[in-house]
C-alpha cells in the first residue's frame, strides 16, 4: 500500500470534522474571532437552527484586502505574533475556523477596516474562493454561513432538530456573553425569540451581566466570589446551597475568559459544596478563574473546550477556598426559592366542576378542638437536652425586655408548632424554623471548629457502655478506633460481638450512645476500609451531630427558641442542615397577604 498526500479540499473537510461539530461550534468560533477583533457589539442571526444560515456582524477592527484573503486559508491567524503556544492571550489561535467552515458550507466574509472607503467581500463556496469585490458596509466584519454541511450531507444526519440546535447556539452565546460583559450581544433569527444584552462596564459589570443572562433570581440567591492567591484569581457568583438543580447544566466555568469543561474545576466545586448539598443535587455557579497564560495549556482540544493546568492543586485549592469563604460570608442565608415552594404548596387546587354540597354546621358533630401550645408541668430547659457547649445562660428576671423582632434577621420566637417548628416574626416576615435541622447544623459547625483547633474534648462514662453488634461491625469499629478517637469517641473491643464505649464527645452531651455507635457501624459498612474512614471525617461528624442535636418532639421555652435563633444568625452555613435541606423558611408579609387575596 503506497502513501499519498491528501488533496487540500479533503484536508479542510477533515479539519472541519474536528472544529465544526455542529452549528453552535460555528457560532463559537466566529464570535470568538469578533471578540478578539475588539468588537463592542456583536449581532448573531440564525435560521433553521443554524443549518440554513448563521450571520455574525461585529464592529471590530476589520480586515484589509491582504488579511481578508489570508483569513480563509488554513493555519492563518493574527493571534500568534510570536509563535508561542505557551502564552495564549486570545480566544482564537489555531487559524482553522474559516477555512474549515468554508470547506463544508457557503461562506461569505465581508470586512472594512477603520479608515477604508468601503468594504470587501470574499466568498468561499464549498472550498472554492471568489473575490474579493467591493461592498458598502460599516466598519467591522460580517460573516454569512449558509447551507452548513452541504458538502458533507452525511453530517446532517447526526444533527438534532432545529429547535435543539437553536438551543445549543443560545447556550453558546450565553457563555460568551457572560465572559465578556463589556460587549453588547444581540441574538436574533427566524428560529428563536430575540435576546439583547447591552454591554456593561465599570465596577460590578460581571455581576450585572450574570443577572442579565441568568436572571435576577440567580443573583439574588448567590454569594459573590472574590479570592486571589499565588497568581490565581477567582471571581463570579456561587449559588446558595439551597438554590440547587437536579443536573449540572447551570454550572458555568471560565478560565481566562474562555468557557471550558475541566475536571479540576468540577471536582473543586463538588468538594466545596460537599457539606451543604445532597449528592444528587448540583449547585448553581458561574466561576471565573484567571491565571498566568503560561500556567495553562489551552491547546489540548480541537474545539478549545478543555485545558490543562500546570499546577492543578493550586487551582483546586483556590477555588475551594473562594467558595467556602463566600458561603461563610453568606451566613445563615437561605434561598428565597424555599419560600416560593411553600407558597406553591399553600395554593389551593383547581376547584371541581361539580357544585359543592352546602351543609349546615352542627356543633355536635364538629371535631373537638384541642390547643397544642400548652406548657408542661415543669418547662423543659434548653440544658435538659442540649450538650454543655450549647447551653444558654438565660437572663435574670430583672433583665431588660428583649429586642423587638425587626432588630434580628430571624426575628423573635412567638410559638412552637408540632413540637419541632419554631414560629418567629421579624419586621415584615414570618419565619418557620426546623429546630432539629437547625441545631444539627450548629453542632456540626462546632465539631469542625473544635477539630480544627485541636483534639475534640470528650466526656468519660463512669461505667463503659457495652453495645452488642454483629461481629463484622465490631471488626470495622475496632479498625476505625484510632480515627474515632480524634473525634472524642473512645471505644474498644469487648468480646467477639460487642464493643465498650468509654468516652463520647462532650459536644453531644447526654446522647443515645447505642444509636450513635450503631449508626457509625452502618456508615463504616458502606465505606468498608480504614483509608475510607480517615477520608470521611466530615461524614462521621455529620452522623455524630445528628445524634447530638435537639430532637424533634422536644418542647422549648421562648427564651430557648430565641437563643437558638441568635446562634443561627451567628453561625455560617446555618441556613441549611448537613443533609442540604433548608433549616428555615421566611414568608414576607406581602406573600401571606396574597394567600388571602389581600392587596395593598
Amino acid at each position: 500500500m503506497s502513501i499519498r498526500q491528501l488533496p487540500e479540499d479533503l484536508i479542510n473537510r477533515i479539519a472541519a470534522g474536528e472544529v465544526v461539530e455542529r452549528p453552535a461550534s460555528v457560532v463559537k468560533e466566529l464570535v470568538e474571532n469578533a471578540i478578539d477583533a475588539g468588537a463592542s457589539k456583536i449581532v448573531i442571526t440564525t435560521a433553521g437552527g443554524g443549518k440554513t444560515q448563521i450571520r455574525i456582524e461585529d464592529d471590530g477592527c476589520g480586515m484589509d484586502e491582504a488579511d481578508l484573503i489570508l483569513s480563509v486559508e488554513r493555519h492563518a491567524t493574527s493571534k500568534l505574533q510570536a509563535d508561542d503556544l505557551d502564552d495564549i492571550r486570545t480566544l482564537g489561535f489555531r487559524g482553522e475556523a474559516l477555512a474549515s467552515i468554508g470547506s463544508v458550507s457557503d461562506l461569505a466574509v465581508s470586512s472594512r477596516p477603520d479608515g477604508a472607503e468601503s468594504g470587501l467581500r470574499l466568498e468561499v463556496r464549498r472550498g472554492v474562493k471568489r473575490g474579493p469585490v467591493p461592498q458598502a458596509m460599516n466598519k467591522g466584519t460580517i460573516l454569512d454561513v449558509r447551507n452548513l454541511f452541504a458538502a458533507v450531507p452525511a453530517r446532517l444526519k447526526f444533527l438534532k432538530t432545529d429547535r435543539a440546535e437553536a438551543a445549543a447556539i443560545t447556550d453558546t452565546v450565553k457563555r460568551l456573553a457572560m465572559a465578556n460583559p463589556h460587549v453588547h450581544f444581540v441574538l436574533d433569527g427566524s428560529d428563536r425569540s430575540t435576546l439583547n444584552w447591552p454591554g456593561i462596564t465599570g465596577e460590578g459589570a460581571l455581576a450585572a451581566r450574570l443577572s442579565q443572562v441568568l436572571g435576577d433570581d440567580f443573583s439574588e440567591n448567590a454569594a459573590p466570589l472574590g479570592f486571589a492567591r499565588h497568581g490565581i484569581v477567582v471571581a463570579g457568583l456561587a449559588g446558595l446551597p439551597t438554590y440547587s438543580r437536579a443536573n449540572s447544566l447551570s454550572q458555568f466555568y471560565f478560565v481566562n475568559g474562555r468557557s471550558v469543561r475541566d475536571k479540576v474545576l468540577l471536582g473543586a466545586v463538588r468538594a466545596a459544596y460537599a457539606d451543604f448539598v445532597f449528592r444528587d443535587r448540583f449547585p448553581v455557579i458561574a466561576l471565573f478563574v484567571a491565571v498566568d497564560p503560561a500556567e495553562v495549556d489551552v491547546n489540548v482540544h480541537p474545539a478549545k473546550a478543555e485545558l490543562r493546568f500546570k499546577d492543578q492543586g493550586a487551582v483546586r485549592g483556590a477555588v475551594i477556598r473562594a467558595i467556602q469563604e463566600a458561603l461563610a460570608a453568606a451566613g445563615f442565608r437561605a434561598s428565597n426559592t424555599v419560600a416560593e415552594s411553600v407558597m406553591d404548596a399553600f395554593r389551593a387546587p383547581e376547584p371541581a366542576m361539580a357544585e359543592p354540597v352546602q351543609e349546615t354546621y352542627r356543633p355536635e358533630i364538629a371535631p373537638a378542638y384541642r390547643p397544642t401550645y400548652s406548657a408542661p408541668a415543669r418547662p423543659l430547659a434548653f440544658s435538659d437536652f442540649a450538650p454543655p457547649s450549647a447551653r444558654v445562660d438565660l437572663p435574670p428576671p430583672e433583665a431588660p425586655v428583649p429586642a423587638e423582632p425587626e432588630e434580628y434577621p430571624l426575628g423573635s420566637a412567638r410559638a412552637q408548632m408540632f413540637e419541632n417548628f419554631i414560629v418567629a416574626q421579624n419586621g415584615d416576615s414570618l419565619v418557620l424554623v426546623d429546630q432539629h435541622a437547625a441545631h444539627e447544623r450548629l453542632v456540626y459547625e462546632r465539631f469542625k471548629a473544635q477539630m480544627a483547633a485541636g483534639p475534640i474534648a470528650s466526656q468519660a462514662h463512669l461505667i463503659p457502655v457495652v453495645i452488642e453488634l454483629p461481629q463484622e461491625d465490631c471488626d470495622r469499629l475496632e479498625e476505625a478506633a484510632p480515627t474515632l478517637e480524634k473525634l472524642g469517641l473512645y471505644l474498644e473491643r469487648f468480646g467477639p460481638r460487642a464493643v465498650a464505649v468509654r468516652e463520647t464527645p462532650a459536644l453531644l452531651g447526654q446522647t443515645d450512645v447505642h444509636g450513635l455507635v450503631r449508626d457509625l457501624a452502618d456508615g463504616l459498612a458502606e465505606w468498608d476500609s480504614a483509608e475510607a474512614v480517615s477520608d470521611r471525617l466530615d461524614a462521621i461528624i455529620a452522623r455524630m451531630a445528628c445524634h447530638g442535636s435537639v430532637r424533634s418532639g422536644r418542647r422549648l421555652r421562648v427564651e430557648e427558641m430565641n437563643a437558638l435563633l441568635r446562634e443561627m444568625e451567628a453561625t455560617p452555613h446555618s441556613g441549611q442542615c448537613i443533609h442540604g435541606r433548608p433549616t428555615y423558611v421566611e414568608l414576607k408579609l406581602k406573600d401571606i397577604e396574597r394567600l388571602f387575596g389581600r392587596t395593598r
